[in-house]
């Protein structure tokens, strides 16, 4: 049951926000008991390592930061 605490919403509103909550309890029901649960984007590494960091070389100095002197 699903229990409107504070404010006014309109009809749509209210059937906007159903519609969400239904929609997360079939994804949710969709998996079946025993799969893994998918993995969450926060824990990606890859998403810490987005960007390839600059290989030393010749011209290394001009990519780096050094603040105002």
């Amino acid at each position: 049951m699903i229990k409107v605490v504070r404010g006014n919403p309109t009809p749509e509103e209210l059937a906007a926000a159903l519609a969400v909550v239904r929609a997360r309890a079939a994804a949710a029901s969709a998996v079946p008991s025993g799969a893994p649960a998918p993995r969450d984007s926060w824990s990606d590494p890859s998403r810490v390592a987005a960007h390839r960091l600059p290989q030393p070389g010749p011209t290394a100095w001009s990519r780096t930061y050094w603040p105002g002197a």
